[in-house]
């Protein structure tokens, strides 16, 4: 049983547990409340931070979870895009408002604007569907995951070689392949494991999050780089994942005029990919 309400500090999560619940920081962080209909408020947590701005993907969980109780008939984001038009203001309230594009038999497309300050800081357009469905997973193409060490054997996603404090490792745990932890100067690659620090399962909504949380993967080539905002970031998500450490691999095959394009891959603990991404960013510290 779960009921929300509004504190000094935004919408507060309150759970009653189960044997197989935890309280959930994301859940709690990315909570919102109907004010009427379309209009939705929430708060952004500083806890998310990449330096002093909300990391994207947590943003963008913000409005999907207002999104998600629009419909009880197509709860899973199947794709999502957002277009990032100014930074998020951490540890303050934001609002949200959405529009029921079209709901189809398979399908149903949703508008969403986060808005802080009465400036709209993201844009998204989201297609809601069915994960559950396997009809056709015979005839799948499966994109197999990398073989890389265990995630015990990674270490832990460093604030200091990137350059810029991390707030958001107080709530992810990423650990990055031991070939790539530290500038390469043979490839712009990061690979590694990614899980929420509160034990809390990978789902298809946190997927996103996943997505756009690992280090920029330009790093393998320029080292110490700061922040690199996101100007847009889709994601497609292919699976609900099982439970347990989800591996990610992203690579920028393309970088010029300080935007970068970055492609990402993201499996579950099966080996199944769930989610593929990409998105264009701005290098600020080359």
């Amino acid at each position: 049983m779960v009921r929300t309400s509004c504190t000094r500090n935004g919408p507060k999560l309150f759970t009653t547990l189960t044997n197989t619940e935890i309280m959930s920081y994301f859940n709690n962080e990315t909570a919102s409340k109907n004010i009427s209909e379309g209009r939705w408020s929430g708060f952004v947590s500083k806890q998310w931070n990449i330096g002093n701005n909300p990391n994207g993907g947590y943003l963008v969980c913000i409005a999907l979870g207002a999104i998600t109780k629009l419909s009880t008939k197509h709860l899973d984001p199947l794709t999502v895009t957002a277009h990032f038009l100014r930074p998020g203001i951490p540890n303050a309230p934001c609002e949200i408002l959405t529009e029921n594009i079209r709901s189809g038999r398979t399908i149903s497309t949703i508008r969403a604007s986060l808005i802080q300050e009465d400036k709209p800081r993201v844009e998204i357009l989201a297609g809601f569907g069915d994960l559950s469905s396997n009809n056709f997973e015979s005839s799948s193409i499966k994109i197999p995951a990398p073989m890389i060490p265990s995630p015990k054997d990674c270490p832990q996603r460093s604030a200091s070689e990137q350059g810029i404090i991390l707030p958001l490792l107080k709530r992810l745990d990423v650990r990055i392949s031991p070939r790539e932890e530290r500038k390469t100067d043979n490839q712009a690659q990061v690979s590694g494991w990614i899980r929420l620090l509160d034990g809390q399962n990978p789902s298809p909504l946190n997927t996103v999050l996943f997505a756009d949380a690992f280090p920029p993967s330009i790093f393998g080539l320029l080292g110490n780089i700061g922040w690199v905002p996101t100007i847009e970031l889709t994601v497609h998500i292919r699976r609900k994942p099982s439970p347990g450490w989800v591996l990610g691999q992203f690579n920028t095959f393309d970088l010029n005029n300080g935007r970068i394009i970055e492609d990402g891959l993201l499996w579950d603990s099966n080996g199944d990919l769930i989610a593929q991404s990409r998105q264009i960013s701005l290098l600020l510290n080359p």
